[in-house]
This record gives structure tokens, C-alpha cells and sequence, in this order.
């Protein structure tokens, strides 16, 4: 395992701990009613969005260089934000080991 593959994996654990207590603390929903109750809940909210549909296009267009399906982790950001891409990178890194593995 390579530091950029341990880096994910410990940034997943950490952000997957963080939505878990928040779930645990507010719900699903009600982690973006927050965001709805003023401007700058919005601008987040909007800044979220735009973020994950740019990496949401990198995600497509990285899978089809790479031939890999982007479609699971595409639905994964769409119900989950950041899990998606992170779980796309992550996988990546491991994909990439046997890839290079096989070459050698």
C-alpha cells in the first residue's frame, strides 16, 4: 500500500465517521434542511453542487481513458457527495497495483 492509497483510506474512514455522527445526530435529510435556513447555507449548498458535477465529469471521462465503469461511483456521488469520488480514487489505487503488477 502506497501513501496516496493509505491517505484515501484514512480520509474515507474520517469522513465516513463524520456523516455517520452527523446521520446519527440530525438524520439524512436533515443534514442539508441546515443548509436551507439561510443565504449562506445555500451558497454551500450550491458550491457542493457544483464541485461534485465537475468531478462528476472528471469521474466519466477518467473511467472511459481507463476502461472502467464510472456509473456506481456517478450514483454514489449523486445520493452521497464526496463518497463517490473518494471511493472511485480508492479503488483506482488498488486497480492500478494489479494493473501494474501484471505488466511486471
Amino acid at each position: 500500500m502506497n501513501l496516496n492509497t493509505l491517505l484515501l483510506a484514512v480520509l474515507f474512514a474520517a469522513f465516513g465517521a463524520l456523516s455517520l455522527v452527523a446521520i446519527a445526530e440530525h438524520g439524512y435529510i436533515g443534514i442539508f434542511t441546515n443548509l436551507f435556513q439561510n443565504t449562506a447555507g445555500w451558497q454551500a449548498l450550491a458550491d457542493l453542487g457544483i464541485a461534485c458535477l465537475l468531478i462528476v465529469i472528471w469521474m466519466v471521462g477518467d473511467a472511459r481513458r481507463s476502461g472502467r465503469n464510472a456509473w456506481p461511483y456517478v450514483l454514489l456521488t449523486l445520493a452521497a457527495g464526496s463518497f463517490g469520488p473518494l471511493l472511485y480514487l480508492l479503488v483506482g489505487q488498488f486497480s492500478g497495483a494489479k494493473a501494474r503488477h501484471a505488466l511486471a
